[in-house]
């Protein structure tokens, strides 16, 4: 195994950079049971309006439990709305420890989503991260001979318990594999991200490194991109802040702590309830009816309720559904 690079976070400060940004589109629901396609669709056209590249099918839309059929009414319904804009969507595999890897299924959903005008990204699984660093290499080079491109992935045991982070030599050997062209890095800590970096400007500059820490948001200044759970709140607020960095403004500073703060919040444990907080959050704005998750995903107290309104006049944002109200549907 290589040692792992020297890091000196100072130097690797990018100020003026352009960052692109992805968001994780929150799945909002009409009741218990009920997707509320008019108001997905709503947030959909907002977050390619403020100038982010949408993601659908991920974590923070309930990938893990949708089914096939319901993942693939989305990415019809998504190239729809799009009509040829570009947007992620997640290819997923379901399954169990010990499970053997399901090549044949990933390979099915990640050409059901090149075919719609997306760009996969492959979601771990216990079959895709069991074994040695070469055996797990060898899988991603099987699913490269299906496609002309998608992203890798690296999530935490904190959100799913299928994630993997991989060590920097496997890392490296996605860097290899020409067909992917970029991955989400979802350790939910610096150094891993910005060792990295490192290796990736050093072999491999024009791979994307996406950040999908949501509790270091700032990652950005050194030369990650993102693909957030968090975005799906604010992309408004998430764009001006990219904005701000690459024109090097001074207020980017305060609105990322903002955002960051949201992000804390959101993202405390148990992790994968962040769903529910958004949902409350997107309430809270008037971009959902209900703050109702899908069935099966965590839920939070509504204590938190008040905090997320605090936060968000904190930022500047206009409260169309009150803490205090409870207009039908309730607060879940």
């Amino acid at each position: 195994m290589s040692s792992p690079p020297k890091i000196d976070p100072l130097s690797m400060l990018q100020p003026g950079r352009t960052t692109r940004g992805a968001s994780a589109i929150l799945l909002p629901m009409s009741d218990q049971t009920t997707i509320d396609w008019d108001a997905w669709e709503e947030h959909l056209i907002r977050t390619v309006e403020a100038g982010l590249t949408p993601a659908v099918n991920m974590d923070t839309g309930y990938i893990n439990l949708l089914g096939v059929p319901l993942e693939d009414e989305i990415l019809q319904r998504t190239q729809s709305i799009l009509g040829g804009k570009p947007f992620i969507a997640g290819a997923f595999v379901r399954d169990e420890p010990g499970a053997a890897f399901h090549g044949a299924h990933y390979a099915s959903r990640m050409e059901a989503i090149a075919r719609a005008g997306g760009l996969p990204i492959v979601f771990q699984s216990f079959g895709l991260t069991t074994g040695t660093s070469d055996e797990i290499l060898s899988r991603y080079e099987q699913l490269a001979r299906g496609c002309d491109r998608f992203l890798g992935f690296e999530l935490t045991t904190d959100l799913a318990r299928f994630g993997k982070v991989y060590d920097l030599d496997t890392f490296r050997g996605l860097l290899k594999i020409r067909q992917c062209v970029g991955a989400k890095h979802s350790s939910f800590h610096r150094l891993p991200e910005f060792e990295r970096l490192v290796i990736r400007n050093r072999e491999r500059p024009d791979f994307i490194l996406y950040t999908g820490n949501d509790l270091a948001i700032d990652m950005v200044m050194y030369g990650s991109d993102y693909l957030l759970g968090l975005s799906t709140f604010a992309p408004d607020l998430f764009a001006l802040r990219d904005r701000y960095w690459a024109e090097s403004d001074a207020r980017f500073f305060e609105l990322n702590d903002q955002l960051q703060y949201l992000g804390a919040f959101a993202f405390r444990h148990p992790g994968a309830a962040y769903k529910h907080t958004a949902a409350q959050f997107l309430k809270l704005r008037g971009w959902a009816k209900t703050d109702f998750t899908y069935p099966g995903s965590p839920t939070r107290p509504a204590t938190d309720l008040p905090v997320l309104e605090e936060i968000a006049k904190s930022m500047g944002l206009e409260i169309l559904t009150p803490a205090h109200s409870a207009p039908a549907g309730g607060w879940a």
